[in-house]
């Protein structure tokens, strides 16, 4: 998938008028694997093989009958192009020589074709904090081909739509990659579709709550429009977290949990018609119902890494993270390092690779080497990698012995830094 730098243009969610012709398909004679059809209808291969009553390879009369049942859901491919998208895998180039990984490795490009250099069940936890969607103007932004026919940014798609297949595609990439009792974890924020200038970090979109930005709508490098979705209204939450996980479950996943991070502190909201939030979602996913956990190292870890937050986390581990944000750090939208580091010490043991396809800054490599994992980071900013590579080195001459301490009094938790963007 091709990648290449570009001026980001204006997001306006008009979901196109698309559907699938079957008279172009009924004369054709491919047959494809059950494990490339079963992720693009979102059944299980149990499921398709009661459908279609055979257990081999499946001609596109299987496929079309699959796409006609009232359990196929979307999941990266519209039902439009999932027969041209099944007829391409076949084209597509795996000869990459697997990537060795010693401490830690930062790669610059897209993650659609960075992780295709991991090797095969090399990485043992995927811990990261996606773009948003159609929210931030990151660094060294490119454009993406995607499996949905759509070229643009991540984080820039046209609809929400766009932005849930290409997550998912990511989702379904890394999956090779992953050990079989492996964890992803997935933070990420809901939109809503709201028509607003989109910005490049918290600090913008502060100043311009507090009337301090003197820009006026035409002088923002790019907008979000709100009209012309198929049923989205304007103003409305788009339901971004629960459809991913949704979806990753149908691509083969067993979704552990969806956590609730509580953000101990958060831009304000100019909202008359609705409550503020203050949350973001970190989904758990991973490939068998069993992956590698450790509930102890909620207990022994410092707060600084992920420990208990004494102050406002109870003493067993549950969904509800409550966590500080982070400062920024020249980053438009990164966790703090505790968020990655709880997620890698509750899944991974020293020595285990550890994967951020969105490295940004570099907090997640900073938890990865503190604690004695391997790490790669990917991205495809140069300017963002030069700063985690600064930063993961310096990681790399601490202790993690110094960071497993006993358990902090209240008043020994740590001062919550500035907040994380808000929409």
């Amino acid at each position: 998938m091709s990648v290449q730098q570009v001026q980001l243009p204006d997001i306006k969610p008009q979901t196109p008028v698309a559907s699938l012709s079957r008279e172009a398909w009924l004369d054709r004679d491919e047959t494809f694997p059950v494990e490339w059809v079963a992720p693009v209808v979102g059944m299980s291969r149990t499921f398709i093989h009661k459908v279609v009553g055979h257990r081999g390879d499946l001609t596109v009369a299987d496929v079309l009958l699959l796409l006609d049942q009232d359990s196929y859901a979307e999941t990266f491919v519209q039902r439009s192009h999932v027969l041209d998208y099944l007829c391409k895998l076949a084209d597509d180039d795996h000869s990459a020589e697997p990537m060795m990984v010693e401490t830690h490795t930062l790669v610059e490009g897209s993650a659609t074709s960075s992780i295709r250099q991991l090797g095969q069940a090399s990485v043992q936890c995927v811990v990261t904090s996606t773009p948003y969607w159609g929210l931030r103007m990151y660094e060294d932004s490119r454009l993406v081909s995607w499996a949905d026919g759509e070229t643009c940014a991540y984080g820039h798609e046209q609809t929400p739509e766009g932005f849930i297949r290409h997550t998912v595609e990511i989702l379904m990439l890394l999956k090779p990659a992953l050990t079989a009792n492996a964890s992803v974890w997935w933070n990420l924020m809901d939109s809503y579709n709201t028509r607003t200038q989109i910005r490049g970090n918290a600090a913008e979109a502060l100043h311009a709550m507090q009337g301090k930005d003197a820009r006026k709508w035409g002088d923002h490098d790019a907008r979000r429009y709100s009209a012309g979705h198929s049923y989205l209204k304007d103003g409305e939450q788009c339901m971004i977290p629960s459809r991913i996980a949704e979806r990753a479950s149908r691509i083969g996943y067993h979704v552990k949990s969806v956590i609730t991070w509580a953000k101990q502190s958060n831009l304000p909201e100019p909202q008359n018609s609705r409550v503020s939030r203050a949350l973001e979602y970190i989904i758990h996913l991973s490939p068998t119902r069993t992956p590698k956990f450790d509930k102890a190292a909620y207990r022994t870890l410092h707060p600084s890494l992920g420990g208990r937050n004494v102050r406002y986390e109870p003493d067993k581990l549950s969904d509800v993270w409550v966590l500080p944000t982070s400062s920024g750090g020249g980053h438009g939208a990164q966790f703090p390092i505790s968020l990655p580091g709880r997620c890698i010490a509750l899944t991974t043991e020293p020595g285990d690779l550890v994967l951020d396809p969105f490295v940004g800054s570099g907090n997640s490599g900073v938890a990865a080497r503190t604690l004695g994992r391997r790490f790669v980071g990917m991205d495809v900013s140069p300017t963002y990698l030069k700063e985690a590579e600064k930063k993961i080195r310096a990681a790399q001459n601490s202790s993690v012995q110094e960071m497993i301490l006993p358990l902090p009094s209240v008043e020994q938790t740590l001062p919550v830094p500035v907040a994380r963007p808000s929409e």
